[in-house]
């Protein structure tokens, strides 16, 4: 009868655990950085965007059409810069491992004793160090990704997803810029509504961001509270200087 996993897992108590990378962050994905300034952007610049067009003495639906407006815009503009922005990146780097490959192929024993090399300045002994390099390009496509990592820093198969960013930016700048603007959907005819809202949404992001950084959350919190009130501020006094000389 053959044994189940437990029973092997008993009989083998000492066996050494070899550490993965699952217990760590995702800090390479294209999603995380997007996803946060996405919803960091449409919160403030909506919320400022509307304070403006208060403070210039707007009607109600004026901050609605302009709310809207800014989420809209900015929604499609976040999403259409991060898509360039990163797919730019990954043309960039994969421009760079092919150019790695066209060498490897070209100079395979200079490529090797660069490898090497780089294992020797990391303190392995010269000879282990060539060995090492050998063995690991043996495989022509293994040598791109082993030269990848170590030559350029980077992962061939972990390149960040232009969509993916699009998406993500998108969708948070628009989950954002929807805060400040929710209470005059719903018949607000004042600013303090929105002004609570946008105050509890500030500290929450900047809360939310700590838990991937080594920030506390309540100064993640604060920070963005006091950045996006800043912004929101001078909005507010430039529309009450300009709005009425335009109207």
């Amino acid at each position: 009868m053959s044994a189940t996993i437990t029973e092997i897992v008993d009989e083998e108590p000492t066996a050494p655990r070899i550490p993965d990378a699952d217990h760590h962050r995702d800090v390479n994905g294209g999603w995380l950085r997007p996803a946060v300034f996405g919803a960091m952007d449409g919160l403030v610049s909506n919320f400022a965007l509307m304070t403006g067009v208060v403070g210039g003495s707007a009607g109600n639906s004026t901050v609605v059409l302009t709310g809207l407006a800014g989420l809209a815009a900015g929604a499609c503009s976040m999403a259409a810069g991060e898509y360039t922005s990163v797919a730019s990146q990954r043309e960039l780097v994969e421009a760079e491992i092919e150019a790695e490959r066209i060498e490897l192929r070209r100079n395979p024993q200079g490529e090797l004793a660069e490898l090497a090399q780089v294992y020797i300045s990391r303190g392995v002994e010269p000879e282990l160090a060539r060995q090492v390099a050998e063995q690991l390009t043996r495989d022509p496509e293994r040598a791109v990704e082993v030269h990848a990592r170590e030559e350029l820093g980077i992962d061939p198969h972990d390149l960040p997803s232009p969509l993916v960013a699009a998406a993500s930016s998108f969708a948070c700048f628009a989950l954002g810029a929807l805060l400040p603007l929710l209470p005059y959907l719903l018949g607000a005819t004042s600013l303090l509504p929105a002004l609570v809202l946008a105050v509890l949404g500030l500290f929450g992001c900047g809360a939310v961001v700590a838990r991937v950084t080594a920030r506390s959350w309540w100064f993640s919190g604060l920070r963005q509270l006091v950045l996006g009130g800043a912004a929101a501020g001078v909005t507010y006094l430039l529309g009450s200087l300009i709005g009425g000389h335009v109207g």
